[in-house]
């Protein structure tokens, strides 16, 4: 497990292949600490390193108000119940995803993005996972559009096709583009390993290249700092 801040409020932590986020709703103008927020959960079995990543920035678990799940996939619901358990945050996903969660189930069919190495990591990492996850409740369904009054606003943006109810986030204040797995930057910036329906994913990638931001992060990857959307429209304007 790794924690690494990225801009104010925002730290990245590393469970393993895919990042969980934690942002400070901090009030600058009073220097003061806020409420904390989750942004994903990793795989089952990650509350304690998350817990020790809250504590490393001089927090506590009970600091913890908010988890937002990006979407229903095992590798970042995995640990919702767990997370809920220990600080009883409130959490919010898109109501296709939450419907699955509730349920324990974490995967519908999917087909490996384009590329040689997305395909042999599609195979080796992805296929054979069973998706199931331990049901957790979720208090709040958000949609496409969705501001939520969260570390100053965030604003949700439904971006299916590498999952149907996905969801990105932008955070004004910090000018940071959520990304979720709409795409990855593990082999640079581009696709994720795979996709329910990739036409989509597509599509999904071309809505959020009219967003300005300065920085992105992903679920897979590392954060892009600078310059973000400027990369995100090279890479995927249509």
């Amino acid at each position: 497990m790794s924690t690494t801040q990225i801009a104010e409020g925002l730290w990245q932590i590393g469970l393993g292949p895919v990042n969980a986020f934690l942002l400070d709703s901090l009030d600058s103008a009073r220097d003061k600490q806020g409420e904390l927020t989750l942004i994903d959960t990793g795989v089952a079995k990650s509350e304690e390193k998350i817990v020790a990543a809250i504590e490393s920035i001089g927090r506590k678990a009970t600091d913890l108000k908010h988890i937002i799940v990006t979407h229903c996939h095992p590798d970042h619901s995995g640990s919702l119940a767990a997370m809920k358990r220990k600080t009883g945050a409130v959490a919010y996903m898109h109501r296709d995803d939450a419907a699955m969660v509730r349920r324990g189930e974490g995967k519908r069919p999917m087909t490996a993005a384009p590329g040689l190495m997305r395909k042999v990591f599609f195979t080796l990492f992805v296929s054979f996972s069973s998706g199931k996850i331990e049901p957790a409740v979720i208090d709040r369904e958000i949609d496409d559009g969705t501001e939520l009054p969260i570390a100053g606003g965030l604003k949700a943006i439904h971006v299916p096709g590498h999952c149907a109810g996905q969801l990105a986030f932008l955070w004004p204040r910090r000018r940071v583009l959520f990304a979720a797995d709409a795409c990855s930057n593990m082999m640079g910036l581009g696709y994720s390993l795979g996709y329910e329906d990739f036409a989509l994913g597509q599509r999904a990638l071309s809505k959020l290249v009219a967003f300005d931001f300065d920085a992105a992060v992903f679920g897979h990857g590392a954060p892009i700092t600078s310059g973000a959307a400027q990369k995100f429209r090279q890479t995927f304007a249509s």
